[in-house]
C-alpha cells in the first residue's frame, strides 16, 4: 500500500473560531498573510476558489480550484491548483486543502492539510518542496500573528 503524502501542520490562536474563519475567508485579510493574495468565491460546496493579485493593473489567478465542502467556522475544504506549474490543468492533479478548526480552553486550534501528493503528477517533488518550505507553518504563523495584533 502506498503512503500518503500529506502535508498537515496545526496552531494554536488565542481567540475564536468565528475570528480565525473570517481570517481565512475574507480577501482583505487572506492578502496579509497569502503571499499577497487575495480570495475570491462565494463559499459556497462546488463553486470555484481563486486566490488572485493584482500585479501592474493586471489581475493573475495564482491558485485555483473548487469548494468541496464547508462549515463556518468548523471546516473547510477546497481543490487547489497552480496554473503555470508545468504539469496538466486536469482533476487528476488538483490537491486537496483542508483547514479545521475546533475550540481548546477558549482558544481556536487551526490545522491545514494538503494533499494527497502522490497521487497527482510530479508529486514526490512538490511535497518535497513544500516540505522543504515549512509546510503550512509559515503561514498558520503569520495567520496567528495577524489575529494577536488586531
Amino acid at each position: 500500500m502506498r503512503k500518503l503524502l500529506i502535508v498537515r501542520d496545526t496552531i494554536m490562536i488565542d481567540t475564536t473560531a468565528k475570528a480565525v474563519w473570517d481570517c481565512l475567508v475574507n480577501p482583505e485579510k487572506t492578502k496579509q498573510y497569502m503571499f499577497g493574495c487575495s480570495t475570491r468565491s462565494t463559499w459556497k460546496v462546488d463553486s470555484s476558489l481563486e486566490w488572485i493579485k493584482n500585479e501592474n493593473g493586471q489581475e493573475r489567478i495564482f491558485v485555483k480550484g473548487n469548494v468541496i465542502e464547508i462549515e463556518p467556522p468548523r471546516y473547510l475544504a477546497f481543490t487547489t491548483f497552480r496554473p503555470g506549474a508545468e504539469i496538466e490543468d486536469k482533476p487528476e492533479n488538483y490537491l486537496t486543502v483542508t483547514y479545521e478548526l475546533y475550540n481548546e480552553n477558549g482558544k481556536t486550534v487551526l490545522t491545514i492539510s494538503q494533499g494527497d501528493f502522490g497521487s497527482i503528477e510530479n508529486g514526490e517533488a512538490r511535497y518535497q518542496l513544500a516540505l522543504s518550505e515549512g509546510g503550512w507553518m509559515p503561514i498558520l504563523q503569520a495567520i496567528k500573528s495577524l489575529l494577536n495584533t488586531h
